[in-house]
């Protein structure tokens, strides 16, 4: 990945939206070029998706928390890879300090949380978890 990538996925990341033409010209580059590397991007796993992000009160009843998670010996590749396929972690976090990962959870209401952590303390190399519930917010962005 060169440069002009990190310059496109920087753009991108602030407007997943944008048409090619606007990006190609933002990047002083073709519409070709920039439909290739993106295209490259994607091909190679770089660009997994796209999303929507949501103002946190526009979701007023959603349930966000974060688990920390210990895992077992050097199993973290094999804890990631599951954890990555799980459908209610949002966002997964390699950390340093007493815990390994963290993960952001997001659920419509308690007992799909509930449900949410218990496949996730069920995976085989995880030690310990433990889970904190959003519950205000006092500075985004």
């Amino acid at each position: 990945m060169d440069a002009l990538d990190q310059q496109l996925l920087a753009l991108l990341r602030a407007d997943a939206r944008a048409s090619v033409a606007t990006l190609a010209a933002k990047l002083k580059v073709s519409r070709g070029t920039v439909t290739n590397r993106i295209a490259r991007l994607e091909d190679s796993g770089v660009i997994t998706g796209y999303t929507v992000r949501l103002r946190p009160d526009s979701v007023p009843d959603e349930i966000t928390a974060w688990m920390s998670i210990t895992v077992e010996g050097n199993r973290t590749r094999e804890v990631v890879s599951i954890l990555l396929g799980e459908p209610g972690i949002t966002g997964l976090f390699d950390t340093n300090g007493r815990w390994d990962l963290l993960a952001e959870i997001r659920s419509s209401n308690l007992q799909e949380l509930a449900e949410v952590l218990e496949r996730v303390r069920l995976i085989k190399g995880i030690a310990g978890t433990e889970t904190s519930i959003h519950l205000q917010s006092y500075k985004l962005g």
